[in-house]
């Protein structure tokens, strides 16, 4: 994800870079996340970790799972548990298309990127994907290397 040049407060905090390789993004969604303070802190300091989690519709709501935000050392007495489930906060009519697709097309929602918008908020980013076997992998991985062939040979008749 590209970082805008006059948006000093956009940082990414965590990327799932595995989740390309092993899913087939069709789309994908921003929305919030409802935080606790000591959260919010933590990950000002980049302590977390999206790789293994994904998002799930439940009871009309959806919840991002088993994501990791490390805890906050200077909230001793009011901090947070480090691998509870937070609730993702997305508009009723992309709520049905989730769980339209998660339940009738058979899709997964995975999370890509968290990151501090330009307002400083903390957004997540999730892809509605499907799974990619074997063969879907190393056919995009074939094509990738011969597109990286390609372009050394087209460097190297300039």
């Amino acid at each position: 994800m590209a970082k805008p040049k006059d948006n000093p407060n956009y940082k990414v905090i965590a990327e799932n870079r595995k989740a390309r390789h092993d899913y087939a993004i069709e789309d994908d969604i921003e929305c919030g996340m409802m935080l606790e303070g000591s959260e919010v802190k933590s990950l000002r300091q980049k302590n977390a970790n999206i790789a293994e989690s994904y998002a799930a519709v439940e009871n009309g709501e959806l919840w991002l799972v088993n994501s990791y935000i490390a805890p906050y050392e200077q909230a001793k007495t009011f901090g947070h548990d480090e691998r509870r489930r937070r609730k993702l906060l997305v508009n009723r009519k992309e709520l049905a298309r989730l769980w339209n697709d998660t339940q009738r097309k058979g899709m997964t929602l995975v999370p890509l990127v968290l990151y501090f918008n330009h307002k400083g908020i903390a957004k997540l980013k999730i892809g509605i994907a499907k799974g990619k076997k074997t063969v879907d992998k190393r056919a995009t991985e074939a094509k990738r290397d011969w597109n990286r062939q390609k372009q050394r040979l087209l460097k190297q008749e300039l």
